[in-house]
């Protein structure tokens, strides 16, 4: 058995990443434990990334094993997944890694970036099949979205498919960006509501945030490392997610600590109406950020960004008062 990964991996901006390929094999990609050199275009690929199989779906590739995280679905496939899986049931792993479970299979292919496996992990699963781990300079759980995307369209054969998809979403974000110039440079936190913390800028749930313009303050940056993701903020101090727009994103169960919060009343966030609450679904495709799941977290957060941010304190934004989370007065 593997070393377990807990889904408390509180889980960004692109760096220079290979350009798309051709469609030719093999191919050698290069990761922090080496080069995995994929031979032909695979067929059976298991992946063991708690995000991975969303971006396989996109690419138009079903799995033969994934890695659920969490939520209700069986499947492990959260809703704006459901149209790309179709009928198929790949086999669900959940928790520790079975490596004798995954050589079963057979796999031609691991990928395994946003898995947090370790180097013995690594050495283990590459004896079974070419494996993918993740870039050095993004850590476990940074990896960009266009990065991730990119690695697995060469691993696979869908270079061409990869780089569509990048330019359509990118495409949508820079459109949203300039109908909202109010937003540019603005704060924001992103924190999460079951014990408080917050994610930097090297997360990728802010990294979508920042590509709408909005910036993480630097008191939740810090100088930590590149790759630290989040922060935890003390609820007698919560100054530093004080910010011009902040998003709870809650798993489920979360809003009554948040409105027991004793220090929440004090922030000009709540003051002002500049709070926005994340269930579940909007949590959950903000924490997988990946090509199905973005087009749903747009669908749904930029209506919540413009209510939170239109200056005016007394317009509801959608969801607070069905949290139970509206200041007093509202």
């Amino acid at each position: 058995m593997l070393r377990a990964v807990t889904a408390a991996a509180l889980l960004l901006p692109p760096a220079a990443l290979p350009a798309a390929a051709a469609e030719t094999f093999p191919v050698e990609l290069q990761h922090r434990y080496g080069t995995a050199t994929v031979p032909d275009r695979p067929e059976r690929i298991v992946s063991v990334s708690f995000i991975g199989h969303d971006f396989l779906l996109a690419l138009g590739l079903t799995p033969i094993a994934l890695r659920k995280w969490y939520g209700g679905e069986p499947s492990g496939v959260w809703p704006w997944g459901h149209d790309a899986l179709g009928q198929a049931r790949p086999v669900v792993m959940q928790g520790e890694l079975d490596a004798e479970q995954i050589a079963a299979l057979k796999p031609d292919l691991i990928i395994g970036q946003w898995s947090g496996m370790t180097g013995r992990d690594y050495a283990l699963l590459s004896r079974i099949a070419p494996t993918i781990a993740p870039r050095a300079e993004f850590g476990d759980y940074g990896t960009p979205w266009q990065a991730m995307l990119r690695t697995l369209g060469t691993a696979t054969g869908t270079s061409v498919r990869a780089e569509d998809i990048i330019t359509r979403i990118e495409g949508r974000i820079a459109a949203v960006r300039a109908a909202h110039p109010e937003w540019q440079g603005a704060s924001v936190a992103l924190a999460w509501a079951g014990h408080t913390a917050a994610y930097t800028s090297r997360d990728i749930r802010s990294q979508l945030l920042e590509s709408l313009g909005f910036r993480v303050p630097e008191a939740i940056n810090g100088p930590g490392p590149v790759t630290r993701t989040h922060v935890l903020i003390p609820d007698e101090d919560p100054s530093a997610i004080d910010t011009d727009v902040l998003i709870w994103l809650d798993s489920g169960g979360s809003a009554a600590r948040l409105a027991r919060m004793p220090l929440r009343s004090t922030m000009r966030a709540y003051r002002e109406g500049r709070e926005i609450h994340a269930d579940l679904l909007l949590a959950g495709a903000l924490s997988h950020s990946s090509p199905l799941s973005l087009e749903y977290a747009l669908d749904r957060l930029v209506p919540l960004l413009e209510a939170a941010m239109d200056g005016d304190p007394a317009t509801p934004v959608p969801g607070m008062a069905e949290a139970g989370l509206l200041p007093e007065g509202f």
